[in-house]
């Protein structure tokens, strides 16, 4: 199936989407479908698996709750968070594209439990395990229909300009680096830093989603700078599938769904998850675009079909 028929599925679910579920459980969907494309400008066009996304949307969601509580403007409060997380990404990521494989990971992990320790342990500025509460929404944006069209708004942008990053010169070479990544650097380009491009790209889009997902509940709960919401962020972007742009906005969506419709008849719902999850990874390494482009290419061969 092509990019704009899947384009055009999106944009009718974001219409559409509010008429068949509440609208805080599609506004959640869009948030976290920006982080899954942008969890997979790293997995499925530069091939790196970070540990260490739930960092950047967490902070994101400190730096533009605390600013909001203060009485920043909607304004200020986002820009500012998205260029704390873009600062902070550069410094981590530094130091994380150093090493590649297993050793990446361990340290993407390492500097995501460092700072939930931070975040845990100072709980006069975070809140510590009991979150942070009481962010405003502005007067503008406290109809949920205001907020949902705010954060659909947000959503479209952030997809459009990932499309085109990914379709740019840079996208290329993230994939060419992705592919074989000593050839990438044979022909002349400095892999790691088109790695630190890749990974600054796609934590300051996280960022950006956590900065409008702390106006969403008014509070900034402390696992959503967990290591184990970065495992959400993976399982995502793997569940919707890597090999296209817009796989990882139904794994996003089809994710939260699963959990909020599991968790209200079973409390070990994980378990489920954890199913699907093994299913997709041993079956339909595609994820959910894979299985309607099967779906898809059988209806197109039974029509061409004598």
């Amino acid at each position: 199936m092509r990019d704009r028929n899947i384009f055009l599925i999106v944009l009718a679910f974001v219409v559409i989407g509010p008429f068949v579920q509440p609208k805080v459980i599609i506004t959640e969907m869009l948030i976290f479908g920006i982080v899954a494309v942008a969890n997979n400008i790293m997995i499925g066009y530069t091939g790196m698996l970070s540990f260490g996304q739930a960092m950047f949307f967490g902070i994101g969601a400190y730096v533009a709750g605390l600013l909001l509580k203060a009485g920043m403007p909607l304004i200020v409060a986002l820009p500012v968070g998205t260029l704390f997380v873009l600062v902070l990404s550069i410094a981590v990521g530094y130091f994380c594209v150093q090493r590649t494989g297993l050793y990446f990971i361990c340290i993407t992990f390492a500097f995501n439990q460092m700072f939930y320790f931070i975040a845990y342990s100072w709980t006069g500025l975070t809140g510590g395990e009991d979150g942070l509460p009481g962010i405003p929404r502005p007067s503008l944006l406290l109809d949920p229909v205001a907020f949902y069209v705010f954060v659909a708004v947000v959503f479209l942008a952030c997809l459009v300009a990932m499309k085109r990053i990914v379709d740019s010169p840079l996208g290329l070479i993230c994939q060419t680096i992705r592919e074989n990544p000593s050839r990438a650097a044979a022909v002349g380009y400095n892999v790691k830093l088109y790695k630190l491009t890749a990974f600054t790209i796609a934590s300051t889009f996280t960022g950006l989603a956590g900065t409008v997902y702390a106006m969403l509940y008014g509070i900034v709960p402390i696992d959503q700078i967990h290591w184990l919401k970065s495992g959400d962020f993976i399982f995502m972007t793997l569940l919707g599938g890597t090999g296209n742009f817009f796989g990882p906005i139904m794994g996003a969506v089809g994710y939260i769904w699963m959990s909020e419709t599991f968790s209200l008849y079973w409390a070990r719902w994980p378990l489920i998850m954890g199913i699907v999850f093994v299913v997709v990874v041993l079956y339909l390494r595609g994820g959910i675009v894979e299985l309607i482009g099967k779906v898809y290419g059988s209806i197109q061969r039974a029509r061409e079909a004598p």
